[in-house]
């Protein structure tokens, strides 16, 4: 893989259709593809396209630790069947009670259920029981809170549970590894910068563009 930042994508588009071309092996699958908005929303829509899949939104959102919100020690998870991600050892240490980890849940289950109405009114999440699902961003840092998705996807027993990536950190891959069964990154840099010094062209993801793309993935395979 290359290991600096001499390759570059030139923005999300491209990086999902080279991502999607490497995906093509799983087509005939019929795969679910999942994008975390917003950044993970254009490439996802490319990968779909080049696969025919079906695509989702897939929304998590942080479980932060009250007066240290930035340190998250779960997620919540969207879908058709929702999950909660608990850092349990940490739970018990810091002595967190129940009550207030329900109150943080119930705020973020709030805040996804107005991305949802915002992004995909009148439409349920794609159920991911025994389909293959890959789940898309436009890159990795840390991998705090997709380790937390790809734990709660697994709960829902995908047939098979992708990860795929342009662009992340060696070592945040190798630690996703044991959460799914398969990884396609295109660049994992040694040194690695933010995601976005890995594109020319890296603009906020905008809510009407997420509508957009959602649309025509919906028009193209009759689901959303």
């Amino acid at each position: 893989m290359p290991s600096d930042r001499s390759i570059l994508f030139r923005d999300r588009q491209e990086a999902g259709r080279a991502l999607g071309a490497a995906l093509l092996p799983l087509a005939t699958a019929h795969p679910l593809v999942l994008a975390l908005p917003r950044g993970g929303v254009p490439v996802a829509f490319e990968v779909a396209k080049a696969l025919d899949a079906d695509m989702d939104l897939l929304f998590v959102r942080k479980i932060g630790s009250p007066g240290q919100e930035e340190y998250g020690f779960g997620a919540v998870v969207d879908g058709a069947d929702p999950q909660i991600v608990l850092d349990e050892a940490y739970v018990r240490v810091s002595g967190i009670s129940a009550e207030t980890i329900r109150d943080i849940v119930n705020r973020q289950c709030a805040e996804i259920d107005r991305q949802r109405r915002l992004y995909t009114p009148d439409r349920q999440p794609v159920p991911v029981t025994g389909r293959v699902v890959i789940v898309v961003d436009d890159g990795i840092a840390t991998g705090g809170t997709m380790r937390a998705a790809l734990r709660a996807l697994r709960r829902n027993h995908p047939a098979r549970l992708v990860l795929a990536v342009p662009v992340a950190p060696a070592d945040s891959i190798a630690t996703l590894r044991r959460e799914c069964d398969q990884i396609v990154c295109l660049l994992q840099p040694q040194s690695f910068f933010a995601v976005g010094a890995y594109y020319q062209d890296f603009p906020q993801v905008e809510d009407a563009d997420i509508i957009r793309l959602l649309a025509q993935a919906h028009d193209r395979t009759g689901t959303a």
